[in-house]
């Protein structure tokens, strides 16, 4: 009896995970696509500003890397205390591959892109 309370546990426990991870993918998702929707290119004679196309690049490429990264890390987390409720080594090390991944996109996004967007920037003056 105890057993079969223990076994029904860690199946609703997998199916909050499930369901978890796919709220995560579809928010980040969703987040992604906001931010590539906001970014205006060309000005309103239809000319390009080249320092402003990078400047906006940029933006929205440290916004979507950054966002990737946080759903990455977020989804890290997950199995990581999926792994640690059931005793599972393999969800933990998942997890915390997921989760170091996730913040080294995070770092990329918020320290290379940049950097590469300044560079950008003094080459085309």
């Amino acid at each position: 009896m105890n057993k079969n309370k223990i076994t029904n546990s860690n199946k609703n426990k997998n199916k909050m995970s499930k369901y978890a991870k796919k709220a995560i993918m579809i928010l980040t998702t969703v987040m992604c696509i906001v931010a590539m929707a906001n970014i205006t290119a060309f000005a309103a004679t239809g000319q390009v500003n080249t320092t402003d196309f990078i400047n906006k690049t940029v933006t929205v490429l440290t916004s979507v890397i950054s966002l990737i990264g946080a759903g990455l890390a977020i989804w890290g987390v997950v199995n990581l205390i999926e792994g640690y409720g059931g005793d599972n080594a393999a969800a933990k090390s998942q997890g915390m591959k997921q989760l170091m991944a996730g913040l080294g996109l995070v770092l990329v996004g918020l320290v290379v892109v940049p950097v590469l967007g300044n560079m950008m920037t003094s080459a085309m003056k």
